[in-house]
């Protein structure tokens, strides 16, 4: 499973570059706007230090102002995909900008069934938004299963994103369902690394060692 960074931070992209463990970046205006800078400048330094796809969202709510959005954030790199509301007028600029072959991320799905659509509309991503779904005492891991079965059954080739993760079960739950790709935020990614019981028996073998070189020093 592919692992996104769901932020525009760029120390929090660097300090993942330099685990090497994503393999993309989603932002979204409110994560742009968290930054306080100027947005397609931030763009551009997040293509700079990232390889793999990294989404940008339009923020116009009809096709025509979408696409008209889409075409300049394309330009920024070869790795753009353009981030696209789930709703009709984005199901109809998607498939405007499948024919000009620009990539798109369909976000805000919450249902297996708007996953459908986007993909039939020439989505090259879907982003189901599980932590929401929880939210409201849905179940947002069983949506995903039901996206993964419906694209395997008519081998569609959009990739699932799955979003809004909240903590580790999420990530894992992904992963053991198949989801193409879990995209997380830094706090989500630092705790993956982490377990009690590994932070014990690093604590235990320091100990041991120090031990061992205090009775060699007698």
């Amino acid at each position: 499973m592919k692992i996104f960074l769901d932020t525009a931070n760029i120390q929090e992209i660097k300090r993942a570059v330099e685990l090497g463990l994503i393999d993309g970046v989603t932002t979204n205006p409110s994560l742009l706007s968290k930054e306080g800078k100027e947005p397609v400048s931030q763009l551009r330094e997040i293509v700079r230090l990232v390889k793999g796809p990294i989404s940008a969202e339009v923020v116009s709510m009809d096709a025509d102002g979408m696409v008209k959005e889409a075409v300049p954030l394309a330009k920024l790199g070869k790795n753009i995909v353009i981030k696209v509301p789930m709703c009709e007028q984005g199901l109809i600029a998607v498939r405007r900008l499948a024919g000009r072959g620009i990539r798109t991320n369909v976000t805000l799905v919450f249902s297996s069934s708007q996953a459908l659509l986007a993909a039939k509309a020439g989505a090259s991503y879907v982003s189901p938004f599980v932590g929401r779904i929880d939210d409201i005492s849905g179940d947002g891991m069983e949506i995903v299963g039901e996206i993964a079965a419906i694209f395997n059954n008519y081998l569609f080739r959009t990739e699932i994103i799955v979003a809004s993760i909240r903590h580790p079960l999420h990530f894992v739950q992904s992963a053991v369902i198949g989801a193409h790709i879990a995209t997380v935020p830094f706090s989500v990614l630092e705790k993956l690394m982490k377990h009690p019981l590994t932070d014990r028996g690093i604590d235990a073998f320091s100990k041991d060692w120090e031990k061992l070189k205090r009775s060699l020093k007698k």
